[in-house]
């Protein structure tokens, strides 16, 4: 390893063997999860998160809605923190993620979900934390230590467990295959070249993000992966919203970068990004089958839910060097720390 490496490189790079880990470790244990959640047969499935953390949650709404039609509802921690209204959870499970599990307003909703009879539910990089302790189940990630600001392996670690509980809910041979092998695929994906963006990083001062489904909240950690680290003002859209007032902006080759795997919105994603390049847009597409723009390789996982997760990781790569090559340190961003304790 280069001795000048930054540690969002470094960690970026443990990714593969961070996951690794806790399939071997704790894969059995997370489908567990997942069966038990389903014996429950709940009306609603609640979640608690903030900043990177909360975009695993979206990710586990979209995956669990598409695949047992179950709604997964964000509840905000300041509902219990500071507006300390009192919830009606009894029987639902509450799924907190949180990277360092200290936050006082995640701990303040779980001790208010737990009190009125949720099933308290713990994703945590942190085992010995407030959160995870006060957890009735306790999801290890064993990421590893996280010296930069910004979440990576833990992002994806976070997102890889709650895939394991959507797979262990609804018993999908496929989906828990794929995600024995995923490693493997996300090794891959850090040697995938995305350097084709980074002209157009450099030229602008905005960009955005677009995608569907289970790849919309990939594409919002993108979007704050780029403001937290490069000074990158970007937003993430649904290829659906972008369509409506987002759409004013795409013109004289404002840049939009695609996340498409071969899901059942493809078809419909290729169509928007024709129309994104139709008017205007310097449109670079992330995908499998042909799209309008410039094409981006990933690295396939086997499964369309996971490809999201190799997207992510190789977007990491680039926008750390895009980071760099715009001045800025991605360990250290301006007015950021790592650990966020909010009220």
């Amino acid at each position: 390893m280069n001795k000048f490496q930054t540690d969002m490189a470094h960690e970026t790079n443990e990714t593969p063997a961070a996951v690794g880990r806790l399939i071997e470790r704790s894969m059995q244990g997370i489908l567990e999860v997942g069966q038990r959640i389903a014996g429950m047969a709940p009306p609603f499935v609640a979640t608690c998160a903030r900043g990177s953390s909360d975009h695993a949650a979206a990710y586990l709404k979209y995956a669990l809605e598409i695949a047992t039609g179950t709604p997964v509802v964000s509840i905000g921690p300041s509902i219990a923190s500071i507006y300390e209204a009192p919830l009606r959870l009894s029987d639902v499970p509450l799924v907190t993620i949180s990277q360092s599990g200290q936050s006082p307003d995640l701990l303040a909703l779980q001790a208010s979900a737990k009190a009125s009879g949720a099933l308290t539910i713990a994703v945590v990089n942190t085992e010995d934390s407030p959160v995870a302790r006060e957890a009735d189940i306790v999801i290890s990630l064993d990421a590893g230590p996280e010296r930069s600001v910004a979440a990576t392996k833990s992002f994806v670690s976070s997102a890889v467990a709650v895939a394991g509980i959507v797979a262990g809910w609804t018993s999908d041979a496929a989906l828990t295959r794929a995600l024995i092998g995923l490693p493997e695929a996300l090794d891959a994906a850090l040697r995938v070249d995305w350097s084709a963006l980074t002209p157009a990083l450099m030229k602008r001062n905005s960009f955005y993000v677009v995608a569907r489904g289970p790849t919309f909240p990939i594409a919002q950690e993108a979007a704050l992966k780029s403001k937290e680290t490069a000074a990158l003002h970007a937003e993430a859209f649904s290829l659906a919203e972008v369509m409506h007032g987002p759409l004013a902006l795409v013109r004289d080759s404002f840049p939009v970068l695609a996340l498409l795997p071969e899901d059942r919105a493809a078809r419909a994603g290729r169509e928007a990004l024709e129309r994104l390049v139709a008017a205007g847009g310097n449109v670079f597409s992330a995908s499998e089958q042909p799209a309008a723009g410039i094409h981006l390789p990933f690295a396939s996982t086997g499964h369309s839910a996971l490809d999201p997760l190799s997207m992510i990781l190789s977007f990491y790569c680039l926008i750390e060097q895009v980071c760099r090559e715009r001045g800025n340190d991605p360990d250290r961003p301006v007015n950021l720390r790592k650990v966020t304790e909010t009220v």
